[in-house]
């Protein structure tokens, strides 16, 4: 069963091509087929004057459409689609929740027009809300005082209950960074690393970051504003570190939606 998941976000638009395979075990595994990003930066737009463009809103639609013939050639037949900030702040769209499981955890996935903070204790959906606090309205100085004072007095809020908080990290630029780090997949990021970091990159010119880390310049820009998202969620939830699982919005989209698929099959 192929699957498929288009994650319209204020940066970029994502389209996520997976497989379900059942392996020798009787698991479920989901194989990635293909995962295209196109910048669109619809952000930049929308955080400005209030909506998208006429040119924007061209390539967007040239992009669904291009998605679309792929989705025809590898014969995928079930799609789920979400817009993010840039998009709920112009189309009022759909958002998507992911869940963890276990212990307190603090979910923090940062985009270009909003951060989404999700607590989750036993398994359960502890309190969630989302700020108008993104990586492109920061660029544009678009962030008030009181916006992030809301955004800690909720952390503040939330944490008193518990003694101790893991951070997991969602979004393009914490990818980077873990990328970036050399870390072995479910080691954790440090807050101190991130201080570094953003440092180094805020020491640099974008044609210097783009020169000496290979940035593309769609993230180069980016990645500072985000660094500092994460080091002030995670100094006001008093974490010090913060793990970053290879799991992303289209990724739990394409898993919501197997759920579905499988429930519909159910029925019938």
């Amino acid at each position: 069963m192929k699957l498929a998941a288009i994650d319209i976000g204020s940066n970029a638009c994502r389209l996520l091509i997976d497989e379900v395979i059942q392996n020798p075990q009787g698991k479920i595994d989901f194989v990635k087929i293909s995962l295209v990003r196109v910048p669109l930066r619809l952000g930049f737009d929308v955080f400005e004057i209030g909506e998208i463009s006429p040119q924007k809103e061209s390539n967007l639609i040239k992009t669904i459409l291009s998605y679309k013939l792929l989705l025809e050639v590898y014969e995928v037949k079930h799609l789920k689609a979400c817009a993010t900030s840039a998009m709920r702040d112009a189309r009022n769209s759909a958002q998507i929740l992911q869940r963890v499981k276990e212990e307190t955890y603090l979910y923090i996935d940062v985009g270009g027009g909003s951060t989404e903070l999700t607590f989750f204790s036993d398994g359960k959906l502890a309190a969630k809300e989302s700020f108008n606090i993104g990586t492109i309205r920061l660029l544009k100085n678009q962030v008030s005082e009181n916006e992030w004072d809301a955004m800690k007095d909720f952390i503040k809020n939330n944490k008193v209950d518990y003694h101790h908080i893991t951070a997991i990290g969602s979004g393009g630029n914490i990818n980077k960074i873990f990328t970036l780090s050399k870390r072995k997949e479910g080691k954790s990021l440090n807050l101190e690393l991130l201080r570094n970091y953003y440092k180094e990159f805020s020491s640099l010119s974008l044609a210097e970051r783009m020169s000496l880390y290979k940035f593309r310049e769609d993230r180069a820009d980016v990645i500072v504003p985000a660094l500092l998202i994460y080091i002030n969620v995670m100094r006001w939830a008093e974490t010090e570190e913060i793990f970053v699982p290879k799991i992303g919005l289209a990724d739990g989209l394409i898993h919501l939606l197997y759920d579905e698929v499988m429930t519909t099959q159910v029925v019938h």
